[in-house]
């Protein structure tokens, strides 16, 4: 019985699973504002592409 007391007041695993929760959240919303970015980029690029073929 004391096992089990000492396991559930270990708490020695709990920051690294934190850790590892907030890591994969920054990731999400790193490649969620960088795939927003780059379909951005291209529609810019593409404008950009588009204006100085018209000028030649």
């Amino acid at each position: 019985m004391s096992f089990l007391r000492r396991f559930v007041a270990d708490e020695a695993g709990a920051t690294a699973i934190e850790y590892g929760l907030i890591a994969a959240l920054v990731s999400v919303a790193i490649i969620g504002i960088l795939g927003t970015l780059g379909d951005n980029l291209i529609t810019t690029f593409t404008t950009i592409a588009t204006e100085l073929g018209g000028a030649g």
